[in-house]
C-alpha cells in the first residue's frame, strides 16, 4: 500500500523553520514526551560531523548511493543544499504510518511543499522566532560562524520564513516550553479528529449505537 492510498489513523507532519529557530530541539523534546510519533532520518550525502551518528542523524550514503536511490524512486523529496543531497525515504515513511505511528519530517518549505503535493492530507507545521534580534542572537551565541555566515544566514532565514503562509499551524519559539505545548497540541488535537477516532473506537461506537 502507498502512501498515497494509505488508510491508516497514522498522521504525516512536516516542520519548516529557519536555522536558529529551535526547531530540532523542539522536535526532539516533541518526540520524547508523546508516544506513537517518530521522526523521519533523512539520506544524505554530505559528510558526517563531530558527534554525528549514522542512521541517528542521517543516512550517510555516496553521492553514486543517492542517485540509484533516485533512479529507484525511493525518495518520497529530495533536495540539493550546498552540493549535498538530501532526500526523505519513502519506504519508510510508509512503514511506519502504516503501523499506525504519526511521523515528523524535518524539511525546508520546498521539501514540505513536495510532500503537500504528494499527500494533501499532510499537516504542515511552522516554526518561527519571536523577532530577527532573537534570532540572530541565537545565531551568533552557537560561536560557530563569524559576521559574514551569520549575514548570510539571516537572509536564507527571511527567505524561509517569507513561505510561512503555506503552513497550516504556524508555532512561535519565544518560550520553549510554550512551543513545545503547542506542537503537542496540534497533534493531539489531530489524534481527536473524528476519522481517526472512528477507526480507533469502532467498537465502542458499535455497541454505543446498538
Amino acid at each position: 500500500m502507498s502512501v498515497s492510498e494509505q488508510t491508516t489513523r497514522a498522521k504525516l507532519y512536516t516542520i519548516s523553520a529557519p536555522s536558529g529557530a529551535g526547531k530540532t530541539s523542539l522536535v526532539s523534546a516533541l518526540i520524547d514526551s508523546t508516544q506513537q510519533v517518530r521522526v523521519s532520518v533523512s539520506h544524505t550525502t554530505r559528510a558526517m560531523r563531530p558527534g554525528e551518528q549514522d542512521g541517528v542523524n542521517y543516512h550517510f550514503v555516496s553521492h553514486d548511493a543517492f542517485k540509484s536511490m533516485l533512479t529507484e524512486q525511493a525518495f518520497l523529496e529530495h533536495a540539493e543544499v550546498f552540493g549535498n543531497y538530501y532526500g526523505t525515504s519513502r519506504e519508510w515513511v510508509e512503514q511506519t504510518l502504516n503501523a499506525g505511528d504519526d511521523v515528523i519530517l524535518e524539511i525546508d518549505w520546498q521539501g514540505a511543499q513536495q510532500i503537500k503535493k504528494l499527500m494533501p492530507e499532510t499537516l504542515a507545521i511552522f516554526i518561527m522566532p519571536p523577532s530577527q534580534a532573537t534570532l540572530r542572537e541565537r545565531l551568533t551565541n552557537r560561536g560557530q560562524d563569524d559576521k559574514a555566515v551569520i549575514d548570510k544566514r539571516m537572509a536564507e532565514a527571511v527567505s524561509e520564513m517569507s513561505h510561512y503562509e503555506q503552513g497550516d499551524f504556524l508555532v512561535i519559539n519565544d518560550d520553549f516550553n510554550t512551543a513545545l505545548a503547542d506542537l503537542q497540541a496540534i497533534l493531539r488535537s489531530s489524534r481527536l479528529a473524528l476519522e481517526p477516532q472512528k477507526q480507533r473506537h469502532q467498537d465502542l461506537l458499535k455497541d454505543l449505537l446498538s
